[in-house]
């Protein structure tokens, strides 16, 4: 596997900590920019951990970000239901340091019912996320929005319903999938994939859903 420079936002949320820890398993070299270090307790050789927040345009963004590959998004809300305009505040900062220190390929985890992606959504995720992620998912599809119309080699994530389930690397990907009930996905796997991307171009600017 080729080795890459990344840059991973949201390192120390679920999926991000996967993310990393997978990363440099694959021998990549990691930087992780993180509001709080603290709260990243893995120390590496090929891990480099900066503290910044992507939503204020923190000058260590760029820092983060310059000599780098690709930039890999995992930031997220948690368990909130309200999105504070996260996405909206900092994919603008990403994507500006991206285009000033000229990083290509740029990895953004969304969520499924976000966007088109609603229409393969099953009844009882359509109803969970109207009731409970309407801010969160307006908040993300704003995003996409600017993620879209960047000149980066994008990829648009959209896991399903999130779990701390193993790692299987055995996950349906697809543009479109058939869904049922409440499908899911393990944080694991869709780091998983997420790192993938970063050899296969089948996915650059076009969005794919990953599942069970």
């Amino acid at each position: 596997m080729q080795q890459h420079r990344i840059v991973i936002l949201g390192a120390t949320g679920g999926t991000g900590r996967a993310l990393v820890s997978q990363a440099l398993e694959a021998g990549h070299h990691v930087t992780a920019f993180v509001r709080n270090p603290d709260k990243l307790a893995l120390r590496r050789e090929r891990l480099r951990v900066l503290a910044g927040d992507a939503a204020s345009g923190a000058p260590t963004l760029g820092d983060a970000v310059r000599g780098q590959d690709a930039v890999i998004s995992a930031l997220g809300r948690g368990r909130s239901f309200k999105a504070q305009g996260l996405m909206q505040r900092s994919v603008p900062h990403i994507l500006e340091v991206m285009r000033d220190y000229k990083v290509p390929r740029f990895i953004f985890m969304s969520a499924m019912g976000v966007g088109e992606t609603g229409r393969d959504a099953p009844l009882m995720s359509r109803m969970f996320s109207s009731l409970f992620l309407k801010d969160i998912f307006a908040d993300k599809l704003a995003a996409e929005g600017l993620i879209r119309r960047s000149s980066v080699e994008w990829t648009i994530v959209h896991p399903t319903l999130l779990t701390d389930g193993p790692l299987t690397g055995t996950y349906r990907i697809g543009e479109r999938l058939e869904l049922h009930g409440m499908p899911k996905i393990s944080r694991a796997d869709t780091a998983h994939f997420m790192l993938a991307q970063l050899s296969d171009p089948t996915y650059v600017r076009k969005t794919v859903i990953v599942s069970y």
